[in-house]
């Protein structure tokens, strides 16, 4: 998306989804060694499932970032993502780019599903899990101060960085989508899912 937004010229926004990204992402990659570690240190996503019940905690922070990711509304990745997205949709582009953004969003919100079902839903498949990785506080102190301010990021840096509100006008079928292509790719990673097992 930042890639994306420079190409269009919107170097502002483009920097402005750097930070945002940057908070969500490293906590995304924090939860996910904790998660590591705790499962015996392996790296094979075939061998997690279920993980939620010995890190509850984790399971939160990092389902948050996985929101976060995909744009949901009031976290920190919506105010710049939404923003990028209506800004590319209101100027005349073409068709071609647009659609190949929302394929981008798509298949985000494709693997950040995926990664959610295939560690937190399910029964666990690996060795024995450490749960003690979330009574240690130098992992879950970072992690838990990263949440915070990964939640209250967007929408401060958003006043920061663009004082006065941008508005935008789009028709109603560029409007509904982002929700569609959304839609569609839950429904991919779903019907995926069931075909690998």
């Amino acid at each position: 998306m930042m890639m994306f937004s420079i190409s269009l010229g919107l170097f502002e926004l483009a920097f402005f989804h750097l930070l945002t990204h940057a908070l969500f992402k490293a906590l995304l990659f924090l939860c996910a060694g904790i998660l590591i570690h705790g499962a015996g240190n392996t790296q094979d996503i075939r061998f997690f499932g279920g993980l939620s019940l010995n890190f509850p905690l984790v399971t939160v922070c990092m389902n948050l970032a996985n929101l976060s990711l995909c744009g949901v509304p009031f976290l920190a990745g919506f105010y710049s993502k939404d923003l990028i997205v209506e800004l590319a949709c209101q100027y005349s582009w073409g068709v071609f780019i647009l659609c190949m953004m929302f394929i981008c969003l798509s298949l985000t919100v494709l693997y950040s599903v995926r990664l959610t079902y295939l560690s937190f839903v399910g029964v666990y498949n690996g060795g024995p899990s450490i749960s003690v990785c979330e009574s240690d506080y130098s992992l879950i102190g970072p992690v838990v101060i990263l949440s915070f301010v990964s939640l209250i990021s967007g929408p401060i840096l958003s006043w920061l960085s663009f004082p006065a509100p941008v508005l935008i006008f789009l028709p109603v079928f560029l409007k509904w989508a982002a929700l569609l292509f959304v839609s569609i790719s839950l429904l991919v990673m779903l019907s995926l899912q069931r075909l690998a097992y």
